[in-house]
């Protein structure tokens, strides 16, 4: 029997009423793995590749055809808008199948949990901390819940293993599974998977099952790029000019770049639907802000949004519904927000301005263009500051151009994405893990506890010692207390943090203030505005006209012209050694780019002769002045850092001068002969990473390192950042250095 005709009947109708013209390979894929397996299945393709339908379609059949006497489906998602996005889009499907679907998170109805506790039925849809708060608060109620569970379904599998919050979620897994004695087969989805074992090594963690990963062929897809350049011939670049109120008076002064760039992107984006990615929220706010003023002069209909963290979540949504509407050609501006998979309809192009971070987030953006069977079109664009005397050889260069080449060739030619490395030491978690099954369990012994903590697959790296350290630390600060009977309970201190709304999280946010013009809510920002100043926020100018700092509200008015607004959250990226690598084959060959307008080509063409004459691409040290180099070791940031940090063991003092930087900088007294000897003797010694010379606070950002003692913060930093191994075997693979 062929897939199709083992579908459930409401299913074959759904589709025949879709008008499909047949199962795409990945949910031909997935049932057969589904129904003749007890696999988990790990599916990974692209964008409006089918794959939420490739993981629905045999699940719920399986439900219609044997329905379970609690949840049986629980799917996962890390946004609240995507749970909502898939419930509209279950809702349909589920029409004439009597299967309950129910959200569940902080917005979603009370009345419809308290239906489903008292009568647990069908489909939840969750996010990992309102799954967190009933195993926490509601033991008795999961028992009920998820006696019968069959499947969990993960979406967006590569965002939750890049950070504490996919642990998070495997641990609350697990703990289910320790509570109700049920192991669910669990399915993973995601667009965009480099290293595909260590996305089924994370997806099975607790389970004991395989995983299957299904390779389909997609067929080729052809992808429209054009990559474009605007330059500043400026020794600084000031974007903005402000009058002693912090008010915009002056905006792109002199900046003919800029306003050449702005006035692009609006003709560019005339009449079609498009989103316009930046990599900061400021930028975001900037470039949308100039586009309206450029409509407003062209008396061209205002179509520019704003999506981002800090814009309102009714403004968000309302942002999605008028780009899924096909009448309106709306053009939004967005960060992060609008990679993960939220249906906004078919979109005309996709718009980068500056380099993606990484392979797997132009991939992201890429995958939201081209949808229903168009040609997906991305367009690059960069502005440069040229000054007129560089601080050395290398300031002429654009590392985010050359990069950005490079991120294209490894995705559209190289088939390739970043593996995401597995965290093994997140103490931070194992604090909050502890504190969580306390609350849920109350009193334990130590061994008791450490027994259900540590057998978390997440912890399997984690001792006996440092669990014992970091209870024993934890009991020092109160925030856990010995009973007269040796066990343990939540300290005092404990309590506060326990019984504050935001335990549940374990991703760091900070304190925001809510903006609101009148009573409607325009969204947040993280620090007062006084009463007077100006701001951007969702795409539009406000003034302040009061401050209530006691209920963290700022009201505003509306007001015209161009505003900015600034975040305090610190950029972070990272770099593959894969990625570098490509970087320094594209400075070094002369390939053919065609999506480079020609002014980008001449631009590749300057940089390429500048690495050449520089001798960055054939030497490992390279001196910039007198007792000024730049080590090139064509390595990955985490690679980079170690070196960085090995060299300062060696009282060198040395630095990264930016967090993208591909190299080290130097000042040493010796010649480059003798640097670079000192780097060969590095790499052949058997470096002690715990006798580097790190900060004393050196630490992975994590919510709870306050409660963590901080040798054990360093630990986690040399164990699951600092790479030496992979270092030296990149450098050796590579190059002739040693």
């Amino acid at each position: 029997m062929d897939v199709f005709n083992r579908l459930a009947p409401f299913i074959q109708d759904f589709i025949y009423q879709s008008k499909w013209e047949e199962l795409r390979g990945n949910q031909v894929a997935a049932c057969e793995v589904i129904f003749d397996s007890d696999d988990n299945l790990l599916l990974s393709s692209g964008t409006a590749s089918g794959k939420t339908e490739a993981a629905f379609l045999p699940v719920l059949t399986e439900l219609y055809n044997k329905p379970s006497s609690s949840v049986g489906v629980v799917y996962i998602s890390p946004l609240k808008a995507l749970i909502n996005d898939q419930f509209k889009r279950l809702e349909q499907m589920l029409l004439d199948s009597n299967i309950l679907v129910t959200k569940w998170h902080g917005d979603a109805s009370q009345t419809q949990k308290n239906k489903l506790i008292k009568k647990p039925e069908g489909l939840l849809q969750i996010t990992p901390e309102s799954l967190e708060s009933l195993i926490t608060n509601k033991r008795g109620a999961c028992l009920s819940m998820f006696s019968d569970l069959r499947f969990v379904i993960i979406d967006e599998v590569h965002y939750f293993m890049r950070d504490v919050r996919g642990l998070q979620l495997l641990c609350v897994l697990e703990r289910l599974k320790q509570l109700t004695g049920i192991n669910p087969r669990r399915i993973g989805l995601s667009a965009t998977l480099g290293d595909l074992s260590l996305a089924q090594n994370w997806l099975n963690t607790g389970t004991g099952r395989k995983c299957a990963a299904p390779i389909t062929d997609e067929g080729k897809r052809r992808v429209g790029l054009h990559v474009e350049r605007f330059v500043n011939y400026a020794e600084e670049r000031d974007l903005v000019d402000k009058d002693g109120s912090g008010n915009v008076i002056n905006v792109n002064s002199g900046n003919i770049g800029d306003r050449e760039h702005y006035e692009y992107l609006f003709k560019h984006t005339l009449d079609k639907k498009t989103i316009i990615f930046t990599n900061s929220r400021e930028e975001t706010e900037l470039v949308m802000a100039h586009l309206r003023e450029f409509a407003l002069k062209n008396k061209a209909p205002d179509v520019y949004r704003v999506h981002h963290g800090n814009v309102s979540a009714l403004l968000r949504e309302n942002t999605e519904d008028e780009m899924k509407s096909a009448d309106e050609k709306i053009v939004t501006g967005a960060t992060v927000t609008l990679e993960l998979g939220i249906d906004i309809g078919s979109l005309d192009q996709a718009v980068q301005v500056g380099a993606p971070l990484n392979v797997s987030s132009f991939a992201q953006r890429l995958g939201r263009c081209g949808r229903r069977g168009q040609t997906p079109q991305l367009l690059f664009t960069f502005v440069e500051s040229i000054r007129v005397n560089s601080a050395d050889v290398l300031g002429p260069i654009n590392w985010e151009f050359i990069r950005t080449i490079a991120i294209i060739e490894l995705y559209l030619k190289d088939h390739w994405i970043e593996p995401i490395p597995p965290l093994h030491h997140a103490y931070n978690l194992l604090y909050h893990q502890t504190m969580s099954v306390l609350k849920s369990n109350g009193e334990m012994s130590p061994s008791g506890l450490a027994s259900a903590v540590l057998s978390l697959g997440c912890f399997k790296k984690i001792s006996q010692d440092d669990y014992r350290h970091l209870l024993s630390h934890m009991i020092n600060i109160d925030q856990l207390q010995r009973t007269e009977h040796g066990g343990l309970i939540i300290g005092r201190e404990g309590e506060k943090i326990v019984n504050s709304h935001k335990f549940l999280t374990v991703f760091m946010a900070p304190e925001y203030l809510l903006v609101k013009d009148e009573n409607r809510t325009i969204g947040t920002v993280d620090k007062v505005y006084p009463v007077g100043v100006r701001f951007a926020l969702a795409g539009l100018a406000w003034e302040t006209v009061d401050v209530n700092e006691k209920s963290k509200v700022i009201f505003v008015k509306r007001v015209p012209g161009i505003s900015v607004v600034d975040w305090n959250v610190d950029f972070t990226a990272e770099l593959h050694t894969v990625l570098v690598r490509k970087m320094h084959g594209i400075l070094k060959e002369k390939g053919s780019y065609p999506y480079l307008s020609i002014r980008c080509q001449e631009r590749l063409t300057e940089i390429q002769y500048i690495s050449r004459n520089s001798g960055i691409l054939d030497n490992l040290v390279t001196p910039l002045s007198e007792r000024k180099y730049a080590i090139f070791p064509w390595v990955g940031t985490r690679q980079l850092m170690t070196l960085n940090y090995a060299l300062r063991h060696r009282k060198i003092k040395s630095k990264l001068p930016w967090i993208t930087c591909v190299y080290i900088e130097v000042i040493f007294d010796g010649t480059k002969e003798e640097l670079e000897n000192t780097v060969s003797d590095i790499l052949r010694s058997k470096l002690d990473l715990y006798k580097l010379p790190l900060p004393d606070k050196v630490q992975i950002e994590g919510k709870y390192n306050e409660f963590v003692p901080l040798d054990l913060l360093r630990k986690q930093f040399i164990e699951d950042y600092l790479d030496f191994e992979g270092l030296k075997e990149d450098i050796i693979r590579h190059n002739n250095f040693l």
